[in-house]
């Protein structure tokens, strides 16, 4: 569930920065994952999850933006919502493991530099997908540091909801 507040932290974030509907985005980001718990096997995430989405009336730009969070489902990601959903769902959490591992759990501590440099350790946080966040920066012609440093930010305000200091 931490993750999934860090997702929905940043996505209000970039909304507010593109002049996007901040809860519609926020709202995607937290119901992005929520299969992930109780779905048959991750290679239907997050299938799964967009046709339960789908059932329950959420709306059509939501629904496909989930699919287009994992590369394995074949859908191109279209909407600048879809692609900072795909952009940030590893990078806030490797950003809040980072935080983790710091002595004080704050994100104050937490820079651009030491996430690239824990980044570089494949030891570190080894579930996550670090060509997704590669990729993800990419697609949405940023620069990964300025990425970073913003997806940081925006943790900041939801730094206690993530088990972290600010």
């Amino acid at each position: 569930m931490r993750h999934l507040l860090g997702v929905e932290a940043a996505m209000q974030a970039y909304a507010r920065k593109f002049g996007e509907d901040e809860e519609h985005w926020g709202i995607t980001g937290l119901v992005h994952d929520y299969d992930w718990e109780i779905v048959p096997s991750p290679e239907e995430h997050p299938m799964y999850g967009a046709n339960l989405l789908k059932e329950a009336g959420f709306p059509d730009d939501t629904v496909r933006d989930v699919l287009t969070h994992g590369n394995h489902t074949g859908i191109s990601r279209e909407t600048m919502m879809g692609k900072t959903l795909f952009a940030i769902d590893e990078l806030s959490g490797f950003i809040r493991a980072v935080a983790l591992v710091r002595p004080t759990k704050s994100l104050s501590e937490v820079t651009p530099k030491n996430v690239l440099k824990k980044f570089k350790d494949k030891g570190f946080a080894r579930d996550v997908v670090r060509n997704d966040i590669i990729e993800g920066a990419q697609e949405m012609g940023f620069n990964l540091g300025n990425r970073i440093a913003f997806v940081i930010g925006s943790l900041k305000p939801v730094a206690p909801d993530l088990g972290l200091n600010a």
